[in-house]
């Protein structure tokens, strides 16, 4: 039986979460033999003791483990020859920034195990915190609005929201938006800002993260071709919520009908057609998945148009939950961190302002969102995680892949097996 170990994270400061929460530790141990070490840390949301008391031993050299388990990436000195790590390690794709420690990783003649990549047999990721990502994103935008209309000498009852992190637990944010949406039912928002309409790009697993909080506010759901409509006649004591799919974005350049699955085998025959839209948006939160091969949704040149006008735009925060810099979105120019979370980006200059003051809209850019509800997004990962966790303990790295002993979704989420690339990733060693 492997003993695995959880390591501190050390990425950034602000990473609080683990694979595994106590609970789950417990519910391991009770199924196995096997031992289970934790190296303490002051930051990890659950305390060691907790941990402790769940059945785990503290042990400060993780790498005396044959099983080293994370959340984010490790740095090369954390790597020890012969091991199995497990982590979110950013590497199937060849990122530039991570291939030193997949090289490493092949040096030790160790196993990596990607989370991204623990899939079932038709392709859905078992084990994500998207969700927590649209979460902390819907949170943290709500609070950049209000922020944004305060600044703007504009009273409304958004002032009361506090980013993601500042709040203990989920439902603890919840209950303050609820709180918000009674005001708003009751007294309304004020005719300069609304009828406040929220534009989601997308409807995937992050989406319903920031779904989950735009549902505690009076929302009503309208289409895209009711958006103008109700900019105009629009009840000030709701928010309009409008969710935007892949046809709402881009068009075929031919004119011809929109079919899914040829935007995502042929994107170059794609050209965007989301901007006749935000002149109508108050707020815009994105969730959906882009890269260099489609097209961008929203251009400067979009940007320079809104803002470019004698009036104020209806628009005033862009949640890009994505973090793609300089991808889908133009205003997305660098990255930001819990503590100093947006930036005005201005479209007439392309420069940015950190704070809420300024010509062009609020973004919201950062890039480890789950990372601020880390209470709930460590005890829902580690429930999707811990039933591999008896496999990956029993598994034996002496055999071949095939015959190790590990179940099919982990072993589908092994990018370096004994220091050589698995099969599916072969094509990686060109990027080393």
């Amino acid at each position: 039986m492997n003993k695995l170990c959880i390591r501190h994270e050390t990425k950034s400061p602000w990473e609080r979460r683990a694979p595994l929460a106590p609970i789950h530790i417990e519910q391991i141990l009770q199924a196995t033999n096997g031992t289970i070490g934790l190296q303490p840390s002051e930051m990890r949301i659950f305390p060691d003791d907790e941990y402790t008391a769940a059945g785990a031993t503290l042990q400060h050299e993780p790498n005396d483990a044959s099983i080293i388990m994370g959340v984010k990436e490790m740095p090369l000195e954390a790597f020890a020859a012969g091991r199995t790590y497990v982590f979110f390690s950013h590497t199937m794709k060849g990122q530039a920034a991570n291939m030193p420690a997949l090289k490493r990783l092949l040096e030790l003649d160790c196993t990596l195990i990607d989370y991204e990549l623990i899939i079932d047999d038709a392709g859905r990721r078992l084990v994500a915190f998207g969700p927590f990502a649209g979460v902390a994103g819907a949170i943290d935008t709500i609070w950049a609005l209000g922020q944004r209309l305060d600044h703007e000498g504009t009273a409304t009852p958004f002032s009361e929201i506090t980013p993601a992190h500042q709040y203990g637990t989920i439902a603890d944010a919840e209950a303050a938006l609820r709180r918000v949406g009674l005001t708003i039912q009751h007294d309304g928002v004020p005719p300069t800002v609304g009828p406040l309409i929220v534009g989601v790009l997308g409807y995937g697993g992050v989406a319903s993260g920031t779904n989950r909080m735009l549902d505690c506010l009076p929302v009503e759901d309208i289409a895209p071709d009711q958006l103008e409509a109700t900019a105009q006649n629009g009840d000030l004591q709701k928010v309009y919520r409008c969710v935007f799919r892949e046809e709402h974005l881009v068009r075929r350049r031919d004119g011809s009908a929109f079919v899914l699955n040829d935007y995502y085998q042929r994107p170059d025959s794609f050209e965007p057609i989301f901007a006749r839209h935000l002149p109508h948006l108050t707020v815009l939160i994105n969730c959906i998945y882009w890269d260099e091969r489609y097209p961008r949704f929203v251009t400067r040149d979009d940007l320079e148009k809104l803002f470019g006008g004698k009036t104020t735009p209806r628009l005033r925060a862009i949640g890009d939950i994505t973090c793609d810099v300089n991808g889908s979105l133009a205003c997305t120019t660098y990255a930001t961190t819990p503590d100093a979370p947006v930036y005005v980006y201005d479209p007439q200059t392309g420069n940015t302002h950190e704070g809420v003051a300024g010509n062009g809209p609020v973004v919201l850019a950062v890039d480890f969102l789950p990372c601020e509800v880390p209470y709930d997004a460590t005890l829902s990962f580690g429930a999707a995680l811990q039933p591999f966790i008896p496999s990956l303990m029993a598994a034996d790295f002496s055999k071949s892949l095939d015959n190790c002993g590990l179940l099919p979704e982990l072993a589908r989420a092994i990018i370096a097996y004994r220091g050589e690339l698995t099969p599916k990733f072969h094509a990686l060693s060109r990027h080393l």
